[in-house]
């Protein structure tokens, strides 16, 4: 079968504070716009649910257009849609499912609510082709940290380790704020890293060499804030460069030498980066160094693909049309903590 003659899939995406609407044909990306509504939650530090929801409902419909376009498509072209069903906030995910349902509903077209996490690591074939079966995804993104076994990213996919309290994302956002960088943190952290020296000051390696492959970065996080502290008060002049540095490679070190020991440990020889903390440099750069060490074949999405965008959920709808799973009900609910074993909501 031509790749033209696959199905073309719409995917919604309105787990937080991006929407994002992405056309795919198998393993190709046609269209994938976003609208963020980041700029409005700036002041407030973080993302309020309740604005975002209202951005997603402003949204939606000009998204869905400009998508269409961009792919030289109509709605009646669509034959699948897929939407994130979870996790993520509670209203957030509502309006993306509604709007789903209403799209399903009005082309006589099936519905599929997909796994936003698995989303991250299926959107990966859009750009190097299909995953190795089994293959080893990190996942860093905002509220996750996780390491998973993928032997098929439709049907088997097994959580490994998870983050026991602060994902990377999280401490990226609270050391930017101690630092006075603005929010979101990682790229104002990465940017300014680069002009620091990451061996300036031994941040601790939280679950280091516990034996397991979970994550912890709230004692790093507390590190960096008491160096910021013991400074302040000793009139210590501080580098916002080295400490940014220095945390980010405590990060960097942790995430990728848990990646390859996972990799080596289950004779997988495929590592897979994905979600919005993989666009960082240096997290880029030691896994790559890594990878070539132990020999293992390393697969990065370029930035955009990265960050939350419609082109996973379509991505991974793609995968689950072509599994011949059950398209699900137009009842179908969302689930703010969808567990990553299950790549098709129901």
């Amino acid at each position: 079968m031509s790749n033209r003659d696959l199905p073309l899939i719409m995917g919604i995406e309105t787990s937080c504070d991006e929407t994002g609407v992405g056309l795919v044909r198998g393993c190709e990306l046609l269209g994938d716009e976003v609208a963020s509504s980041v700029e409005q939650h700036v002041r407030f530090g973080g993302v309020v649910p309740e604005v975002a929801s209202r951005a997603h409902l402003e949204a939606m419909l000009p998204t869905v257009h400009r998508a269409l376009d961009s792919a030289g498509a109509k709605l009646s072209d669509v034959d699948a849609i897929a939407v994130t069903a979870g996790p993520g906030l509670a209203g957030a995910l509502l309006v993306g499912v509604s709007a789903a349902k209403a799209y399903a509903l009005a082309l006589g077209k099936p519905l599929y609510g997909v796994n936003h996490l698995v989303g991250h690591v299926a959107v990966d074939q859009l750009e190097h082709g299909p995953l190795p079966k089994p293959a080893i995804a990190l996942l860093v993104s905002g509220g996750h940290t996780s390491l998973l076994l993928v032997r098929d990213v439709a049907t088997d996919v097994q959580s490994l380790g998870d983050t026991v309290d602060d994902a990377a994302g999280e401490a990226y956002d609270k050391v930017a704020r101690l630092l006075g960088l603005p929010y979101p943190g990682g790229p104002h952290i990465d940017r300014a890293a680069r002009e620091g020296d990451p061996t300036s000051i031994r941040f601790p390696r939280g679950k280091w060499g516990d034996g397991t492959y979970d994550f912890s970065f709230s004692g790093l996080k507390t590190a960096v804030a008491r160096w910021v502290e013991d400074g302040e008060r000793n009139g210590s002049d501080l580098s916002v460069p080295d400490i940014a540095a220095a945390f980010q490679e405590s990060v960097a070190d942790v995430l990728t030498r848990k990646a390859v020991d996972a990799c080596v440990e289950h004779g997988v020889g495929t590592l897979v980066i994905s979600g919005g903390v993989a666009a960082n440099s240096r997290i880029r750069a030691l896994a790559e160094q890594r990878c070539a060490e132990a020999g293992l074949e390393l697969r990065v999405p370029r930035p955009r693909l990265c960050t939350d965008n419609g082109a996973m959920i379509a991505a991974l709808g793609a995968e689950v049309v072509a599994a011949g799973l059950t398209p699900s009900a137009l009842d179908l609910a969302t689930d703010t903590s969808l567990p990553i074993n299950r790549p098709l909501a129901v």
